[in-house]
This record gives structure tokens, C-alpha cells and sequence, in this order.
């Protein structure tokens, strides 16, 4: 056969295998007349369906003007007033979601972008508290003021702070967005939980709910801004497209990148603040629907942002149906709602077989694996050098060798958790000095300065200590398992699976303080994460993903069990959910003891392990290591450590993620820095819960508060330092 035989025989192939434009511009006719034909259903639905027994066909009059309707007092209030104004919300807030979800997809090159990314949730969150508080905002339209208000602030300081250095690139929008938000979470939190007031009306407005719509009033004060974030939405979605092709070839069509990004974070702004102003924060639809559109349009933008959309109004409305009915004659939180529909997405998302084409089977690894040329440097024997610069401890027959670095690192952290520990036994609100202190730490001295400083002072200490180093080690675990240093345990759904495994188990029990009860949570979570994940899949990063999903629905289980319970028992609660060893001390600490003394020893025992598991699968195998085995000790020693610590002082968070990170700064990056992150993370919580005890008087602040305010700045020095803007 001929060269030129072949060519012509291939040419009809080739001519089927590649779809007509004509077609594929039908599908998408197609495909969208379906999506609105569904909008148009649940909206009718929507309009059908309340607590006012007012059924399709009196409806139906009312909008046609027929029989009189309109004149129908009772007709007038439910439809006109409550119904219609709720439906048109409903739709708009869905759509600006669902544009905000795909606009984030798109800039930042991440299928599991979500709306709250940029601040934009936690930023209104403190606006409306801030409002509540010092203001004494009560009515609707002023949370409506002061959720937008705070939403735009959030949103421009993360954009002005992501734009310095690199130009505002797709991984400084996440990591300042994601570092923001958290230290704005906790300032809301140091705010809610001294006023319980305040707490008492942001717990039912975090849920996000329609049930506030009455009329057109919020919508129509807000209904420009929605306008001119969907205009800019479709204006934007042309050079946004070119941008998929890179920065180069971007710059190479005309276009600016860092403009583009800035456009992209305003239309989000404006579209996401407007929601969470109009119903509140509502996670999980932008990812819906920006992944779904993604699916249904393939690459085209326009198509994507038009389908999200179309997705995000017609989830919204039907959510919010469903939660009219599922608990009459209540309504239950429309935000749990959509949770429930989202989470399955998200596990559908990692498992599919689009994720590898999405780029998303890979987690960045540039930062924390070693150079290729010096690729085998930590495995070979030490030469001569690096021995001199060791240090060699002998026993008889046996003998270890250190690194310098390591070791006097360890002394240096040893010695500072002795000053925090000395410093939180003499710190607090009665005036004792550090003769007093010393000798009640020795029994010596008066009475109540000793039942003071050995019950409560050294109990809580102890038990501030067990649950760092648990955490510390569990981040270090965590982030070496994932190859990832963002990576925690709260994101295989440890810390909120423990934490709705509590306050589960005190709604049962009626009492509060059992221990067993985190790690029992903890153990269930990763259970089901794994096994939806299909196991530990690539690097460990199907789980992670996963994790997410659990950790939202947990969260969400939290959420509702906190409304429904009296004001003074949800106030006790939610302090202990932000993080608080208030009341803790030898009690639950034993346990945790007990626990790290059987897996500080394993943990030690698999660290020559974890340095092969940072590089990759077959390096590791050809080395006469079972990554997936190792990987999965690690994980199981990962998930007891922080349901342990969860057990002790609740979900405190950036320990697990800090404390590996500072200790790998002082150790070096030769081996995991297993000691140094269990001394770091005792470290941070006992000097954060002294800095809670002392900072404001006459109030307590709980110890996951204070990491949290001031987690996120660290974050962001970190990894959008000097240091750290190249590789960002």
C-alpha cells in the first residue's frame, strides 16, 4: 500500500472523528435551553411550595391577574410579598455563585476553587458580627450593609496583598485568600465568644438561609451590583480564555495577565459579596457548578460561565425547597442543603478520570522535593564532611549519628517550651510572682497558690502540651504523606469529624468531656474518606481531596446541633470548637500520654521511611520501601494523633500546619523533622493559650482563637515572603 493510499484512506476518518463547529454549536443550544427549561421548573416549584397552603393554581391566578387574585389580601402577602421576592433571590444569588465558581476555576486553573477563596466569606462574617457588637445592628437591611462592606474590604486586601511581587498569580490570590480568611475567622470568633448576644444572632446567619427575604427591598438595593458583576463575568471570559494558554502566549495575544486576574477578583467580588450579603455564606455551589459547567461545556469559557450559572440558580432554588419541607414546620439551613448535594460532587470530582486531565492528580511538589542532581543526597552514606558536622552518640555496641543542625535545634526548641511552660505556670489574672509560683509548683507556700498553680495552672499546661505535640506530629506526618506543606489533618476530615463526634456524644449523653470520643470520630472520617476514595490513591492526594468533602459535611452536622441547643449551652460549645483548654487537665491529658508513649515511638521508628516517601513511588520502591503501606501507617498515625488532641482542646488550628514548617526551618531539610515538630506544636499552644489568659482582662480568649488570628499572617510570611515569592 502506498503512502498516498494511506493519506487518502485516512482523510474520511479523520473527517468523522473530528465534530462539525454547526454541531457542536447545537449541542450547546441544546444543553442550555435544557438547563433553563430546569430553572424555569424549579422556579415554578419553588413559587408552588411554603408554609402558606397556597397551592399551583391560586399562584397561578395571582401571577396571570386572574379571578381576582391580586385583590386577595392573604394571596397578596404569600406570593407577592414572600414568595416571588425569595424565588427571584434564590435564582440571582445561585447564578452569581455558580459565575463566581467558574470565574475562580478558570483564573486560578483549579477545579476545586471555591467561592470563598478569596476572603469574601470570612470578610462579611466579621463585618456582620463587627456590626452586631459595636453597632447594635439588628435589622436585616443593616447585616445586609455590613456583609458587603466587610466582603469588599476582605476582597481587596487580599488582592492588594497577592499583587505584590508576582503580580497577583493564581497560587498568591489562593494562599492570601486562604490565609486572610482564616486570622478574619478568628477575630469574628474573639468577637462572638465575649458577647452572647452576638453569638446568638451569627449562629442562625452563618448557616445561610432564604427565610429573611420578605420583599424586594435587599434585592433591590443589591440588584446593580449583581447586574454589573455578571457583565463583566461575560466581558471577561474572552481574555480569560487566552489566559488558559499561558502567561506568555497571553502576552503574546495582547492581553495582560495581571489585569486579567484583578478583573476576575473584582466580577467575584462583586458577585460573591452580594450573595453572602442578600442569604449568607453559602459553600459548595460555585464548585458545583463550576465544575458541572466544565463538564457539559468542555473548554469553552462563555459556554461555562453561561452553564454555571444557569447550574447555580437552579441548585440554589431547588435547595432551598428542599429545606422548606425535609423539617416542617421548620426550615432547615439551606447552606446543609447544598453541603449534602455538594460533598458527592467533590468525591465524584477526585474519582473521576477528567481529574488527571485537570492537572489535579499531582500535588505541587517543586517546593519541598530536593534538586534532580542532588536527588539520592539524603539516601547515600555521609561522606567525611557531613560526619564532622554530626553528632555521634554511643552506647556500648550501638551508636547514632545526628545532624548538628537537627539536634541543636531540638535543644534550642527543649528550652524554649521550658520558658512557655514556666511562663504559663506564672502568667494569668491573680498577681503572683515567680517566687510565689516556684514554690506552689513545689507544694511549698500558701494554700491557694498551690490548689491555683497544680490543679488548674500545671493541668491545664500538661494537657496544653500532650495536644501540641499530638498536632505538631500529625502535621509533620500529614504534610510528608501528601508531599505538600499546606497539607493538614483537617484536611482528611479529622478535626471536624472529631469535633461532630463530640458534641454528638454530649447531645446523647447530656454530658460534655469525653475524651474517647475524638478519636472515635477522627478514626470514623478517615474511614469513609478512604474508603470512598478508593484508598490512599495517588500520593495520598484522592484522600485529601476527599477530606474536603467529609469536612464540610461534618462541619455542617456541627453547625446544626449548635442551633439546637439554648443560647448558654451553644455559647459553652462553640468556645470549645474554636479551640479551648478551659477546665482541661490531668484528666484528659493522661490518655493522650498514654497514646503519644505507644505512637511517638512508631512515628520515630518509620521516620527513616519518610524521608524515602518524599520522593517518588519507584525511587521509593527501589530503595526496599512499600509506599503504599508506609502511607498508610502514616496516615493511621496521622488521624489517632489528631483525634487525640481534638479530644483534649477541640479542632485548634495552623499548629499542624505550622509546626512542621518552623521546625523544618531549623532543622534543615536533610530529614522530617518528627521531634522538632512534636516540640514546636507544644510550643505554640501552651504560649498561645497564655497569650489568651493574659491579653484582654477579665476574659479569656480560647487557644484555637489566638493560632487562628495569628496563624494567618504567619501563613502568608511563609509563603508569600521573600523567600517564597519565586516559587509562588
Amino acid at each position: 500500500m502506498t503512502l498516498a493510499h494511506v493519506d487518502t484512506e485516512a482523510k474520511p476518518a479523520a473527517d468523522q472523528a473530528v465534530p462539525r463547529p454547526s454541531h457542536g454549536r447545537r449541542r450547546l443550544a441544546a444543553i442550555a435551553a435544557g438547563l433553563l427549561l430546569a430553572v424555569l421548573v424549579l422556579a415554578a416549584l419553588s413559587l408552588s411550595v411554603g408554609a402558606g397552603e397556597v397551592g399551583p393554581g391560586a399562584v397561578l391566578d395571582y401571577l396571570l391577574g386572574r379571578h381576582g387574585a391580586r385583590d386577595n389580601a392573604r394571596l397578596s402577602l404569600v406570593v407577592g410579598d414572600l414568595r416571588i421576592p425569595r424565588t427571584l433571590t434564590a435564582l440571582l444569588v445561585g447564578a452569581a455563585l455558580g459565575t463566581s465558581g467558574s470565574l475562580l476555576q478558570a483564573v486560578t486553573r483549579n477545579p476545586l476553587a471555591e467561592t470563598g477563596l478569596l476572603g469574601v466569606n470570612a470578610g462579611a462574617s466579621l463585618g456582620v458580627v463587627a456590626g452586631i457588637a459595636f453597632l447594635g445592628v439588628q435589622s436585616g437591611l443593616g447585616h445586609l450593609l455590613w456583609a458587603f462592606g466587610g466582603a469588599i474590604a476582605a476582597s481587596a486586601l487580599v488582592l492588594l496583598i497577592a499583587g505584590r511581587r508576582g503580580g497577583g498569580s493564581p497560587m498568591r490570590l489562593v494562599l492570601a485568600g486562604s490565609a486572610l480568611g482564616a486570622t478574619f475567622g478568628g477575630l469574628t470568633s474573639v468577637i462572638v465568644v465575649n458577647s452572647a448576644e452576638t453569638y446568638d444572632r451569627f449562629r442562625f446567619w452563618v448557616l445561610g438561609s432564604l427565610a429573611g427575604v420578605e420583599d424586594f427591598g435587599k434585592l433591590t438595593g443589591l440588584l446593580p451590583v449583581l447586574a454589573v458583576g455578571f457583565v463583566i463575568a461575560l466581558l471577561v471570559a474572552r481574555p480569560l480564555s487566552a489566559l488558559a494558554l499561558g502567561d506568555d502566549l497571553a502576552k503574546g495575544l495582547g492581553h495582560r495577565p495581571s489585569t486579567i486576574r484583578v478583573i476576575v477578583a473584582v466580577a467575584v467580588t462583586l458577585l460573591t459579596a452580594s450573595a453572602v450579603a442578600l442569604v449568607g455564606p453559602i459553600s459548595f455551589l460555585g464548585l458545583l457548578a463550576g465544575f458541572l459547567a466544565r463538564t457539559l461545556a468542555g473548554p469553552r469559557l462563555t459556554a461555562q460561565i453561561t452553564f454555571a450559572g444557569l447550574i447555580g440558580a437552579g441548585v440554589l432554588t431547588g435547595a432551598d425547597v428542599l429545606a422548606r419541607v425535609v423539617s416542617r414546620p421548620f426550615e432547615a439551613p439551606v447552606s446543609v442543603i447544598v453541603a449534602l448535594i455538594g460533598a458527592p460532587v467533590l468525591i465524584g470530582i477526585v474519582r473521576s478520570r477528567r481529574l488527571g486531565a485537570m492537572g489535579m492528580t499531582d500535588p505541587a511538589t517543586q517546593e519541598t522535593a530536593p534538586p534532580p542532581k542532588r536527588r539520592f543526597a539524603a539516601l547515600r552514606p555521609a561522606r567525611r564532611d557531613e560526619r564532622e558536622d554530626s553528632i555521634v552518640l554511643r552506647g556500648g555496641a550501638l551508636s547514632v549519628l545526628l545532624p548538628r543542625r537537627a539536634a541543636l535545634a531540638a535543644l534550642a526548641l527543649a528550652a524554649l517550651l521550658v520558658a512557655a511552660v514556666v511562663l504559663s505556670a506564672y502568667a494569668g489574672q491573680s498577681e503572683m510572682g515567680l517566687t510565689r509560683t516556684f514554690n506552689a509548683v513545689l507544694g511549698s507556700g500558701d494554700r491557694f497558690d498551690v490548689l491555683l498553680v497544680q490543679k488548674f495552672r500545671l493541668g491545664r499546661i500538661v494537657a496544653g502540651l500532650t495536644a501540641g505535640a499530638a498536632l505538631g506530629l500529625a502535621g509533620c506526618l500529614t504534610q510528608t504523606l501528601a508531599r505538600n506543606r499546606l497539607a493538614t489533618p483537617e484536611l482528611l476530615g479529622v478535626n471536624d469529624g472529631a469535633t461532630a463526634a463530640v458534641l454528638i456524644s454530649t447531645t446523647l449523653t447530656g454530658t460534655f468531656g469525653a475524651w474517647w470520643a475524638g478519636p472515635l470520630g477522627a478514626l470514623v472520617a478517615v474511614l469513609v474518606v478512604t474508603t470512598v476514595s478508593g484508598g490512599l490513591g495517588q500520593r495520598g492526594y484522592r484522600v485529601l481531596v476527599v477530606g474536603l468533602a467529609m469536612s464540610a459535611l461534618a462541619s455542617a452536622v456541627t453547625q446544626v446541633v449548635l442551633t439546637r441547643r439554648s443560647l448558654n449551652s451553644a455559647s459553652s460549645l462553640y468556645v470549645w470548637t474554636s479551640g479551648s483548654l478551659n477546665g482541661r487537665g490531668y484528666s484528659v491529658a493522661t490518655p493522650v500520654l498514654i497514646g503519644l508513649a505507644v505512637l511517638v515511638p512508631l512515628a520515630l521508628v518509620v521516620a527513616r521511611q519518610l524521608n524515602v516517601l518524599r520522593f517518588d513511588d519507584s525511587t521509593a520502591s527501589s530503595l526496599g520501601v512499600a509506599p503504599a503501606r508506609v502511607r498508610l501507617f502514616c496516615l493511621l498515625l496521622a488521624v489517632a494523633l489528631a483525634g487525640l488532641a481534638v479530644g483534649i482542646c477541640g479542632p485548634v488550628g495552623f499548629v499542624a500546619l505550622a509546626s512542621p514548617v518552623i521546625a523544618g526551618r531549623l532543622a534543615g531539610p536533610v530529614r522530617v523533622p518528627v521531634v522538632g515538630s512534636m516540640l514546636t506544636g507544644a510550643v505554640l499552644i501552651v504560649a498561645a493559650d497564655t497569650v489568651g489568659r493574659i491579653v484582654f482582662d477579665g476574659i479569656e480568649v480560647p487557644v484555637g482563637i489566638v493560632t487562628t488570628v495569628l496563624g494567618g499572617p504567619f501563613l502568608l510570611w511563609v509563603l508569600l515572603g521573600r523567600s517564597g515569592a519565586a516559587r509562588v
